[in-house]
């Protein structure tokens, strides 16, 4: 009997913890899965770009998703952490901790720029709208969504994501059975454009996972913080970073075997989604614009609330003026913004890749010494 209720236990808590590790790996791949890598346009620049050794990039960038996922998520379960603060703190110092806090506010700040230039593409390349237009509606709606806290308008708009990651798996997984050239062929045009996040494969592959993981921590630290099961939270980072390693394998994929028909679009997937049907397009432009809404609301908020209290109206204001600026500087295009904000945010994100490595070395050595004292001990 004692047996039996061990057991009952022990299935239990492998099923709290599956459930727990699930919402983690779910909501981790959330925040990472925004416009610009449903639009294509950032798997374009910093993998496909390479032509076949791309695919080795996105590898590497899928490995850092697990490992630095894993070890977010079950730092800031260890700590209870509510804050993202709390966790740069930890690894950085008070100092260099809020230093690198306000920096990474305003790089957030500039991924909702590249929202609001996405949603002026996205208009302008299905419906031939001025980019300024698209841009200006997502605008007042973020201002709206911002200033009269209408939440139920974000819970509506995130059931779209897996409606919306269905599509574009459909588009890729289509697209790489109806290529149309060589190898050969696909690989010296995916590196003739030498429109790339960085110079080398490798190099690119790591800023992606590190802008990445900087644009995630916010949200990451605080589901993991809400977890005590330290393991299901290190195991929810391992299979969300997985997870969209084999999304980012996908699309990747995808984009290489039609890259002869993708030269100067913004837009990739809906260029894809165009290829195969009219009707199609018009469906995944409609879901990247909710898709480039709930990412520049989430950016434009995180900006906003390390000002101001949110729902204040201080809060309103800075919202307001931040999201009218955000529009002026979002007509330097969205290719360009994400060449230019997204590699810079992901050199930010190196020192966090090594502030996390250290920090599990550490932690490494002293499980090791400990294990080294207790055997000295008869």
């Amino acid at each position: 009997m004692p047996a039996a209720l061990v057991l009952i236990n022990l299935r239990k808590r492998c099923n709290a913890m599956n459930k727990q590790s699930i919402q983690i790996a779910l909501a981790y791949m959330s925040v990472v899965i925004g416009g610009g890598f449903a639009s294509g346009n950032e798997i374009l620049q910093f993998f496909t770009r390479f032509g076949l050794i791309g695919v080795a990039g996105t590898l590497v960038s899928a490995l850092l998703f697990a490992f630095l996922g894993m070890q977010v998520a079950r730092m800031s379960s260890q700590m209870q952490a509510t804050s993202h603060k709390e966790v740069l703190y930890k690894l950085f110092g008070k100092t260099i901790g809020f230093g690198l806090d306000v920096v990474l506010s305003f790089f957030l700040y500039g991924v909702g720029v590249v929202m609001l230039a996405a949603a002026g593409s996205t208009l302008f390349q299905q419906f031939g709208l001025p980019p300024l237009l698209g841009g200006s509606l997502l605008a007042v709606l973020a201002i709206a969504t911002l200033c009269l806290n209408v939440r139920g308008i974000i819970n509506l708009i995130s059931v779209v994501m897996p409606f919306l990651l269905g599509m574009v798996l459909l588009i890729t997984i289509y697209s790489i059975f109806s290529y149309n050239a060589p190898l050969d062929v696909l690989n010296a045009v995916a590196q003739e454009n030498s429109n790339r996040a960085a110079d080398n494969w490798i190099v690119s592959a790591l800023l992606y996972a590190s802008f990445n993981i900087a644009v995630g921590l916010p949200m990451l630290v605080v589901i993991g913080g809400l977890t005590r099961d330290h393991r299901a939270a290190g195991l929810g980072g391992v299979v969300g970073g997985l997870g969209l390693g084999f999304l980012i394998l996908v699309l990747n994929i995808g984009l290489f075997a039609n890259i002869n028909q993708l030269q100067n679009v913004e837009l990739p997937t809906l260029a894809l989604a165009a290829n195969i049907h009219p009707a199609l397009a018009v469906a995944m432009s409609l879901s990247l614009i909710c898709m480039i809404y709930s990412t520049g609301v989430g950016m434009f908020f995180a900006f906003s609330a390390r000002f101001s209290k949110p729902e204040t109206t201080r809060f309103k204001w800075v919202s307001a003026v931040s999201v009218v600026i955000g529009l002026a500087l979002s007509q330097f295009g969205f290719t360009k913004l994400v060449g230019t904000v997204y590699p810079l945010l992901g050199y930010v994100g190196f020192a966090l890749i090594l502030a996390i490595g250290f920090s599990w070395m550490r932690r490494r050595s002293a499980v090791k010494a400990q294990k080294a004292e207790l055997k000295t001990y008869p």
